[in-house]
C-alpha cells in the first residue's frame, strides 16, 4: 500500500516540473508526513493543459451517500481496478497524478517495523498515478478526493512490503493525464513496477508513524540504522 509520503519542493518547482502556470492551491506548504484524508497536491488536465490544484486522500465516489467511506479508499490495487464500483468508471474519465519526491514504508525486523523512505536516486520529483472522484453533497457543495494506485512490488520494495504505489515514467504521464485518452487497455499498461535501479530506500526516524509529525527532520536518514 501507499499510506505516507512526501512532497518537499517550493510550488514554482512543482509547477516548473508539470509545465503549468495554472496553480489553484492559495496556501502551498511543503510535506514531510503527507497523510491520507488530508488535502494533497494533485495534476489533472483540463482538457487544454495541466492544473495544479489540491485533492483530498481517501477517496469519496460521486454515488456515494455519503462522505464517510473516503479514509478505506487511500489506495487502488491496479490488478483489480476494473472490477470495483468504486474505481472502473474513473480509469477512463478521472486520471491524476499525486507529485512526491518520497514516500515511507514499514520493513518488519524481527518484533519491530523500521519506517524507510524510498526515493529516486537523483533525489527528483516523481509522479504517483491516481484517480479522482467528485462528489456532491445535499446542498451543492463539492468534495473533491483521490485514490493512489498500488501494484506489485519491485525487487527493492519485495524486500520491504508487498505493495508499492504506481510511478508512472515521465514520458508517459502525458498519456496517463490525457483528456482525450479513453483507450483503458493501453492505460492499464501503465500500471507496473517502476525500474529497481532507478530506486533506492533508507531508514528515517520511527517519528514518522504519527501524523501529527511533519518537519523536515523526518526525511533525514537514520544513520544508525543505515
Amino acid at each position: 500500500m501507499c499510506g505516507r509520503y512526501t512532497i518537499t519542493v517550493s510550488m514554482d518547482e512543482l509547477m516548473l516540473r508539470y509545465l503549468t502556470n495554472d496553480a489553484t492551491i492559495i496556501h502551498y506548504a511543503p510535506k514531510y508526513n503527507a497523510a491520507p484524508m488530508q488535502y494533497i497536491p494533485a495534476v489533472i488536465h483540463n482538457g487544454s493543459h495541466n492544473k495544479l490544484g489540491e485533492l483530498r486522500w481517501g477517496l469519496v465516489p460521486s454515488w456515494a451517500k455519503d462522505d464517510k467511506g473516503g479514509s478505506r479508499l487511500i489506495n487502488a490495487r491496479a490488478e483489480s481496478l476494473l472490477e470495483k464500483p468504486s474505481f472502473k468508471r474513473l480509469i477512463s474519465t478521472r486520471r491524476c497524478l499525486i507529485p512526491t519526491d518520497g514516500f515511507y514504508e514499514w520493513k518488519k525486523q524481527d518484533s519491530n517495523k523500521q519506517p524507510l523512505r524510498i526515493v529516486m536516486l537523483d533525489g527528483g520529483i516523481f509522479s504517483m498515478a491516481g484517480l479522482y472522484d467528485i462528489w456532491v453533497d445535499p446542498e451543492g457543495k463539492k468534495l473533491s478526493t483521490c485514490t493512489i494506485i498500488t501494484t506489485t512490488p519491485n525487487s527493492l520494495m519485495a524486500d520491504i512490503h508487498d505493495r508499492m504505489p504506481v510511478i508512472l515514467k515521465p514520458e508517459d504521464e502525458s498519456e496517463w493525464l490525457s483528456r482525450d485518452n479513453y483507450n483503458v487497455p493501453e492505460l492499464m499498461k501503465l500500471l507496473k513496477p517502476y525500474a529497481t535501479d532507478q530506486m533506492r530506500a533508507y531508514p528515517v526516524s520511527s517519528a514518522v508513524g504519527n501524523v501529527r509529525n511533519d518537519s523536515k527532520e523526518l526525511i533525514d536518514e537514520n544513520k544508525e540504522l543505515g
